[in-house]
C-alpha cells in the first residue's frame, strides 16, 4: 500500500499542467447600433477576444445564423438589415455552446481541430473532444410554377368538347373559356386542382 501511494504521488507530480483559464468566462453583452439600413456590432472584436476563437469562423457562422450579408471592420462587425441585441445574442450564446463550451467539463478552455475533414472541439482541461455535427442546409420548397390569383401570358394549344380553351404550363393544364386555338392571351388562375388549373380571359395579346 506505501508502494501504491509513493508511485501515486510520483505520477501527480510529474503529470503535464493544463493550461485553464483563471478568469471568469464572461461573454460581453452585444453593442448595436443602426447605420444607415446595417447593424453594427461595435464590441465585435472584444466578443472575439473571450471567445478565442477565429474571427472569420464565428462571422460566417453569424452571418448564415441571421441570413444577411456583411464584414468585419478592424474591432467590430456590420450586418446588412436591422437586428436587436437579443437577437445577436442568442446567436453568440448558441455559438457558445456549440464551438467553445467543453460538453464533459463545462469550461471554456477549448480549441477547435480538423481531424479527417471533421471539426472536433478538443478540450485543454480535461482532454475530452467531441466532433461538430455538421448542419443540413435546409431547401427551400420549389414554388409551383401555377399559382391561384397569378395571371399569365399563355397560349391556346387547343379547344376542348365544352369550347374552353386549353393552355400548358410546365405540368399544368389550364382551361381557359371565351378564347379559340392559336390565341395567345393573359388569363387570372381562380382555382387550381393537382395539376388541373382554371382560369379568366383578362385580355387577348394577339
Amino acid at each position: 500500500m506505501d508502494d501504491y501511494e509513493t508511485f501515486l504521488d510520483r505520477a501527480l507530480k510529474q503529470a503535464p499542467a493544463v493550461k485553464t483559464a483563471d478568469t471568469r468566462f464572461v461573454v460581453p453583452i452585444p453593442k448595436l447600433f443602426s447605420e444607415g439600413r446595417a447593424t453594427v456590432l461595435e464590441n465585435f472584436g472584444d466578443i472575439i477576444d473571450v471567445l478565442r476563437r477565429d474571427s472569420a469562423h464565428f462571422m460566417k457562422y453569424m452571418l448564415r445564423e441571421l441570413g444577411t450579408a456583411g464584414k468585419i471592420e478592424g474591432r467590430r462587425a456590420t450586418f446588412q438589415g436591422r437586428f436587436s441585441s437579443d437577437a445577436i445574442k442568442s446567436h453568440v450564446d448558441n455559438y457558445v455552446r456549440e464551438y467553445v463550451i467543453c460538453s464533459e467539463c463545462g469550461r471554456p478552455d477549448t480549441h477547435l481541430i480538423k481531424s479527417d475533414r471533421v471539426l472536433i472541439l478538443k478540450c485543454d482541461a480535461c482532454g475530452g473532444h467531441r466532433p461538430i455535427a455538421k448542419r443540413k442546409v435546409q431547401k427551400e420548397a420549389p414554388k409551383e410554377a401555377v399559382q391561384e390569383g397569378n395571371v399569365y401570358e399563355l397560349k391556346i394549344e387547343a379547344v376542348g368538347r365544352k369550347g374552353d380553351g386549353i393552355a400548358k404550363l410546365d405540368r399544368y393544364t389550364i382551361f381557359i373559356p371565351n378564347v379559340n386555338k392559336g390565341d395567345i392571351v393573359k388569363a387570372k388562375v381562380n382555382k387550381v386542382s393537382g395539376t388541373l388549373a382554371f382560369a379568366d380571359l383578362v385580355e387577348r395579346v394577339s
